[in-house]
């Protein structure tokens, strides 16, 4: 009889809880949809946009927002659901029944564990790859031309620790093909020493290999001066680090990249100096710290929601605002600080996420326990 008891209480908590959610994400869903719909209004027109490019235009950006609105979603849920359970005297009643207030919020507890398992899932790889996809999506549309990413045009790269110079007019990294290729070597002292010229180019994975079509191997010496100049219509070239992912890996953001890219990025150019991998070794970390944030939110707001009087209604909604906006602005902090190398990638990512939530903690810890929580007073009041 007592499992019937707890498990009713359990559904009748959650069905409170879940209803509120659903509408909270839907409606930041829907003003987001209505908001970047007109924004981008003009360029779908222009450029004739069907009704299946538009909807696989926005169902690829949902991850996106959904990082964002769910955590809000679940701290206004909980305010609104706990501020009316405690007006109606419900939590005091179950309270009262013998139940702890770390049972009552069992359910809650595990909904925060689901949403961050939710939030995991989309911030891998979905989530992130969303703004790339979003620009090269619109520019489909505005040219009516279908884009890659993997291509990239006009490029130059430099191989710092080989001394290599590469031009390409164009290069895709998914086919390992080149377009009108330049290569330049320097010597140590940066004076160029040889060079290579290829109408087209492949690279070969399995024996990293770069192939030359229509190639000419120039030699010259200190002053610039032609030494040697060699043309054949196939030149194989071994023995070269460089591959087409890891030079196109230059030009990666990594804001858009997922787990598996960054892990990528992180092993093929692993020679990189510690200032410039920072940023990418920084999003690893931040890709499994955000999703936490649901947790941190559940004993943010839990504590915060089980007031008495109207009076600590208000205050008890606006403190756990205020903490979320503080553990918001925290992790962009923190993140701007490990992306230019000024802490370790681990304390910016993990930092703000293990101080709200051992804040949430100490003030569910004083709620069990029946003490008051701090109250913020104005000098003067």
């Amino acid at each position: 009889m007592a499992l019937v008891t707890m498990t009713l209480l359990d559904s009748y908590l959650l069905r409170k809880i879940l209803v509120p959610l659903v509408y909270s994400v839907s409606g930041f869903i829907s003003v987001w949809l209505v908001w970047d719909l007109s924004s981008n209004l003009p360029d779908f027109l222009s450029g004739h946009a069907t009704f299946s490019q538009l909807a696989r235009f926005y169902l690829l950006q949902l991850p996106s927002v959904l990082m964002l609105s769910i955590p809000v979603g679940l701290l206004l849920s909980l305010l609104y659901t706990l501020t009316q359970m405690s007006r109606r005297n419900e939590i005091i009643s179950m309270l009262c029944a013998g139940r702890s207030l770390l049972r009552i919020f069992m359910p809650l507890i595990m909904l925060g564990f689901v949403a961050t398992g939710l939030l995991a899932v989309l911030n891998h790889t979905m989530a992130p790859q969303a703004g790339s996809l979003r620009d090269v999506m619109k520019e489909e549309i505005k040219t009516g031309r279908k884009h890659s990413r993997g291509i990239v045009s006009n490029h130059l790269y430099r191989n710092r620790e080989d001394r290599r110079l590469w031009f390409f007019t164009s290069l895709d990294r998914e086919n390992n093909t080149a377009l009108r290729v330049e290569i330049i070597q320097q010597d140590e002292s940066g004076i160029v020493k040889e060079k290579w010229y290829g109408e087209q180019a492949s690279f070969s994975p399995g024996n990293a290999t770069w192939i030359l079509q229509n190639a000419r191997h120039v030699t010259v010496d200190s002053e610039g001066n032609l030494v040697a100049s060699e043309s054949k219509p196939r030149l194989e070239i071994t023995g070269w680090h460089e591959t087409p992912w890891k030079i196109t890996s230059s030009t990666m953001n990594p804001e858009f990249l997922g787990i598996p890219e960054l892990t990528d990025y992180l092993r093929y150019n692993a020679e990189f100096p510690e200032s410039r991998l920072a940023p990418f070794v920084t999003h690893w970390h931040y890709r499994w710290a955000l999703p936490w944030v649901c947790l941190v939110v559940v004993f943010l707001a839990g504590p915060l929601g089980v007031v008495n009087g109207r009076r600590g209604i208000m205050g008890g909604v606006a403190g756990a605002i205020t903490l979320f906006a503080g553990l918001i602005f925290s992790s962009s902090l923190f993140l701007a600080l490990g992306k230019g190398d000024r802490i370790p990638a681990w304390t910016a990512s993990w930092g703000p996420v293990a101080i709200f939530m051992a804040i949430g903690l100490w003030l569910f810890c004083l709620k069990s326990t029946g003490r008051e929580l701090p109250r913020l007073r104005l000098p003067g009041s």
